[in-house]
């Protein structure tokens, strides 16, 4: 049995002995359209696991983690996703903002944050988008000026997933008075439970406020909590970008196939899958979601080499527009009746949660028009979209 075996197996043992017990009722729950399920109950069982050494996997040891691998970090997020695990609660500040103190932060810097990630003491948001500014990094208008020891904050970001739940925020801001677009943008770090925010949640199609707007009206952070050098918040906002599309897609991906399979057992069983057209379609989403590993796992080994290819480029517009998709195809083989709410208090079945909240899947983390003009750019080396 290979290293990554016996790691694989260690995690499936390990699942399968603790998701016990009141745990046992936290299966399948959480995840996107679904993040207001059972959260307390989640954070405990996320606690759990890292007072057994089970988050943050992919850490180096000095750091809190355990060093695993990419191809043990896979097995982990396969393994996690096939156990119908919870879905994660601190994994904003663990797969995103850790990786990127550990790349650029200062060793102070480390020793204060990295720790309460590891413990899932501190749950962390990203405050990137803005009104007008949504997939647009660049345009970013929230300002920060230097007030002696300290950064005050001014300005509003949105669609700030899991803000109302989260400690912290690592906002992009304008630090350098003048400057546009990507120039004069720094990283902070900036406590949300302090005087001059105001976080509003957003009411969703599904009725749920993952979502949230975030206000600073002179939120104070301190001086040294700028990660890389102030004026350097692109090349370390992109950096955390890099690390959101990383080795947990592969734990994503085995939960679109539950979803996928589940719809397929759903248009056996109402006799949808006697229609020629959505047969067709049926195929053509398993088919599409084979697409989507194979890029995948040749994107991680491109990273692992060190030089990630275009693929890396396309990982998400795929993805996200094959999710969009099934949520429709969903709906499709329900038939009419999927259209129909139960009585009060008029809930949503699974499919109908799924069309309504996958319909975001193609706008946040980089909508679908950026994403294209960013493969055209950047990939294709085609001429720049006109810019007024």
């Amino acid at each position: 049995m290979s290293d990554v075996e016996k790691f694989r197996s260690e995690v499936r043992g390990w699942l399968r002995s603790h998701l016990t017990g009141g745990f046992a009722d936290l299966k399948g729950r959480g995840g996107p359209g679904r993040e207001h399920e059972a959260h307390a109950e989640r954070l405990a069982w996320e606690r759990h696991m890292a007072a057994h050494g089970w988050t943050c996997v992919g850490w180096p040891e000095e750091y809190g983690g355990r060093g695993a691998t990419l191809e043990e970090q896979v097995a982990f997020h396969e393994e996690y996703a096939l156990a119908d695990a919870p879905a994660r609660v601190g994994h904003i500040g663990e797969q995103l903002l850790g990786p990127t103190l550990i790349a650029f932060g200062t060793p102070a810097q480390r020793a204060r944050f990295l720790p309460p990630i590891a413990a899932v003491d501190e749950l962390w948001c990203q405050g990137y988008s803005e009104p007008g500014a949504g997939s647009d990094l660049a345009a970013v208008r929230t300002r920060a000026e230097r007030d002696g020891d300290e950064w005050v904050v001014t300005g509003q970001k949105v669609w700030t997933s899991q803000a109302h739940e989260a400690d912290w925020c690592f906002v992009v801001a304008r630090t350098e008075p003048g400057s546009t677009r990507h120039h004069g943008l720094s990283y902070l770090l900036v406590p949300l439970r302090a005087p001059g925010v105001e976080i509003r949640p957003i009411v969703q199609l599904t009725g749920t406020s993952e979502f949230n707007e975030v206000f600073f009206d002179g939120a104070r952070t301190d001086a040294a909590h700028v990660v890389g050098a102030p004026g350097d918040g692109w090349k370390v906002a992109m950096a955390t970008l890099g690390f959101e599309r990383g080795v947990s897609t592969l734990g994503q991906q085995v939960g679109f196939r539950r979803e996928l399979e589940a719809v397929i057992a759903l248009a056996r069983r109402n006799g949808a899958a006697a229609d020629p057209l959505l047969r067709d379609r049926l195929a053509r989403a398993w088919t599409g979601l084979e697409t989507i590993r194979s890029n995948a796992l040749r994107t991680l080994s491109g990273v692992a080499a060190g030089a990630p290819g275009p693929e890396a480029s396309i990982g998400k517009i795929f993805w996200a527009t094959w999710h969009r998709e099934l949520g429709a195809l969903a709906m499709d083989v329900c038939g009419a009746g999927g259209m129909l709410a139960a009585g009060e208090p008029y809930d949503l079945t699974d499919w109908q949660r799924l069309y309504l909240f996958s319909r975001s899947d193609t706008i946040y983390a980089g909508s679908n028009e950026i994403q294209r003009n960013i493969i055209a750019e950047r990939v294709l080396g085609l001429p720049k979209e006109p810019r007024p």
